[in-house]
């Protein structure tokens, strides 16, 4: 709690604000191999935005979040993507749809590539806007 008079701003300064989506569940035609093509298989999908902005008070102030599960679920409609790395690399770049994010991390697993000896395999990238 802030002392008398005090209000929240004056306490301390918020240099990084992070908004993520965790667990994103898109399907999407992906991978190199034969057996791959033609059929869309699941996808987990985690995004973490560093966002440059230090005070929320009304919805137009964040960035919205359920514009990267509609990213991710645009990338999968145009068709089929051969890699994990290419799909992850499309997410981030959109990502930057709103100024304010200055670096995008995109994590995008394959839960069924080594079914059952793995839980599952993917990739994980991190991209700065220049």
């Amino acid at each position: 709690m802030a002392p008398q008079g005090l209000g929240p701003q004056t306490l301390a300064k918020v240099i990084v604000t992070k908004v993520f989506v965790r667990g994103l569940k898109v399907d999407a035609e992906i991978g190199v191999y034969d057996h791959e093509h033609g059929r869309a298989q699941p996808l987990i999908v985690d995004v973490e935005l560093d966002i440059a902005a230090n005070h929320f008070e009304r919805l137009g102030d964040t960035v919205n979040y359920e514009k990267v599960g509609e990213a991710a679920r645009a990338i999968a409609a145009e068709g089929h993507v051969d890699l994990v790395e290419t799909f992850a690399e499309r997410l981030a770049q959109a990502c930057f749809f709103d100024p304010r994010v200055t670096r995008a991390r995109v994590r995008v697993e394959k839960p069924l590539a080594l079914a059952p000896h793995a839980a599952a395999a993917g990739v994980e990238i991190t991209a700065v806007r220049s």
